[in-house]
């Protein structure tokens, strides 16, 4: 009972307030070991080989520290008063959900750009993609926030709640520390699973786990989505046929679901400093993005967390 409870007021705490602006945050904690450790490592280590070597351990460090403190300061929340450690777990695991963030970048871009301001939305979508968007059109400024929208609903909301979920259904560890862990991956990967030096081999481990984390909540999230659209058969059927093509095990099927239900698609040459980058096309395109469709999108993304905060909910109280 008390896990389902935890649950839901941090889906509430992420609703409602998100990650205020300003507010320590654990992922900012983790980005500056992250940052200091991976400079650290590459200032003694050269060759591929120890390059390799440090860069499981500094996923290691990441991953089993982030998850193994928060149980420790919960621990100690506890100790002094039982609704404080309650009210930490709350917070923790709110910080892990990323879904208002979400709909906050998706709102601050569209914005200027429903206003026709191709200016600023480019300098707003900056903020958030790591392409080239000084040149960007309207249509493809309306791409790029629905990608991020939809890669980013599964490392950033379904699979930080399929690992809440599965800390609250073990004895003695809770929803916050798996989250947690799971979050230290996600960031790993974002800062150094680049295959560019000179993070190609110190983030190799990084870039793997996180791929492996997330493959189940990923494939999760696709079938589930596709029993909210009503047509599963259909989605499966585009997202075998196109998301494989993905050089990412994970992104091109989150892609790909949302593009197989709205009918558009998704892909496409990105520049990224200059060089231009081709990805594969996710979907065919029905009908040409529009705003509409994002807004769409961040709907499926909360149907489906819903609905899996729901089962869990009725597992835990069982």
């Amino acid at each position: 009972m008390l896990s389902a409870i935890i649950l839901i007021l941090a889906a509430i705490l992420d609703y409602l307030i998100g990650d205020p602006w300003g507010w320590p945050h654990p992922v900012q904690v983790m980005g500056w070991f992250i940052s200091r450790l991976s400079k650290l490592f590459l200032q003694f280590c050269h060759k591929p080989f120890t390059q390799r070597l440090v860069g499981i351990i500094l996923a290691l460090i990441l991953i089993i520290g982030s998850g193994g403190v928060s149980w420790v300061v919960i621990y100690i929340a506890g100790w002094l008063h039982p609704l404080l450690a309650i009210a930490v777990q709350v917070m923790l695991v709110a910080s892990c959900f990323a879904f208002r963030s979400l709909r906050n970048a998706a709102v601050d871009v569209l914005t200027p750009l429903t206003a026709k301001d191709l200016l600023l939305a480019r300098q707003k979508l900056s903020q958030y993609v790591g392409r080239d968007t000084e040149n960007l059109s309207e249509s493809e400024i309306l791409r790029a926030v629905l990608e991020t929208v939809t890669e980013n609903a599964t490392d950033g909301v379904t699979s930080p709640l399929f690992y809440a979920i599965v800390g609250a259904c073990i004895p003695g560890v809770g929803a916050a520390p798996l989250a947690l862990a799971y979050k230290a991956s996600s960031t790993l990967d974002s800062m150094v699973g680049y295959r560019e030096l000179p993070y190609t081999y110190i983030g190799w481990c990084s870039a793997r786990l996180e791929d492996c984390f997330t493959w189940l909540p990923c494939r999760l999230t696709v079938l589930t989505l596709g029993l909210l659209s009503g047509k599963p058969g259909y989605v499966w059927r585009i997202c075998r046929r196109d998301a494989k093509a993905d050089p990412s095990p994970n992104s091109g099927w989150s892609e790909c679901v949302y593009a197989a239900i709205l009918g558009v698609q998704m892909g496409g040459t990105n520049w990224y400093r200059g060089v231009p980058k081709p990805k594969p096309l996710l979907g065919d395109p029905i009908h040409p993005i529009q705003p509409i469709h994002i807004n769409q999108a961040l709907q499926l993304t909360r149907y489906c967390f819903l609905l899996w905060l729901g089962i869990a909910i009725a597992i835990l109280i069982d």
